[in-house]
């Protein structure tokens, strides 16, 4: 991986955005309005049956529209993934849960020499509008386990808004998005809801520098959540036995994924005048 702390004095990274989504029309009509403007927002689309595709263009005419090649949001976030051509990959949930005004400290993380800065909830000044109290206990028991197994010092396991340099995407290894779908309707490893699970483990796995963000998960605005917390847990529980064979025992017995105690701390690592220019993303114009 390049140093992060080499990075030229004035360096403006080049922002992609990548929005998975199926049938989220009404969200989009929202949520697009509130992101800043950034180097290149990715819309892939799940062969959605409402608007999705003519809302996302008529409320921002610049976006990309990709067709995702299979099902499920891991294949989604791939197909998305390989047509970024910015510096930065910023995950993107389509619900109106992610809080666009968060990505600046999601871009601070990263410029102060991050690989990866990962969304939690349960940082001090993060929080949840909508997970349930049998969803955070297993979400805690998961990611006890997950720190066992990998040797790692993650809040939040099950959260899918993160931002990472592009250029550690071969390590991620996803699946090919060209290959075809299975016949008999089995998902490649990777396509489905785990892909955010099968993420941090495989950025573990990686040795990759990884630094927690506090992050507020908002309310879904229109529509009802596809996640299932019992199936999905087991999911979760099968995606970090399957991924540990990737971590090698010497990463796991000293683990090199860093967590910032106080996120704070990272910001005020950037020269000043460079976060005053660089970290304050414009509104975007009504």
């Amino acid at each position: 991986m390049p140093d992060r702390m080499i990075l030229p004095k004035n360096f403006s990274p080049a922002i992609s955005i990548v929005i998975p989504a199926k049938n989220e029309a009404l969200n989009l009509e929202v949520i697009l309005r509130e992101l800043p403007p950034v180097h290149q927002v990715i819309l892939v689309d799940g062969d959605s049956v409402d608007d999705t595709i003519e809302t996302a263009m008529r409320v921002m005419p610049g976006i990309e529209i990709i067709r995702q090649t299979r099902t499920g949001k891991g294949n989604a976030l791939a197909c998305g993934f390989a047509a970024v051509t910015g510096d930065i990959v910023v995950m993107f949930d389509a619900d109106g849960s992610a809080d666009p005004a968060e990505i600046p400290s999601f871009v601070a993380t990263l410029i102060a020499g991050a690989d990866v800065a990962k969304g939690s909830r349960f940082r001090p000044g993060g929080g949840s509008e909508d997970i349930t109290l049998f969803r955070r206990v297993g979400n805690l028991g998961l990611n006890a386990l997950t720190n066992l197994m990998l040797g790692t010092h993650y809040t939040d396991l099950c959260y899918g808004y993160n931002a990472f340099w592009a250029d550690i995407l071969p390590e991620l290894d996803l699946p090919d998005t060209s290959l075809p779908a299975h016949g008999d309707g089995r998902m490649h490893w990777g396509d489905g809801f785990e892909i955010e699970t099968v993420l941090t483990c495989r950025m573990a796995a990686a040795r990759l520098d990884v630094r927690e963000v506090a992050s507020i998960e908002r309310l879904r605005i229109f529509g009802a959540s596809n996640l299932n917390a019992i199936s999905d847990g087991f999911r979760v529980l099968k995606t970090i036995i399957t991924e540990r064979d990737r971590v090698p025992a010497v990463a796991r017995a000293a683990a090199t994924t860093r967590i910032d105690i106080d996120h704070s701390a990272a910001i005020t690592r950037i020269d000043v005048d460079h976060s005053a220019s660089q970290i304050q993303l414009p509104a975007r114009s009504a």
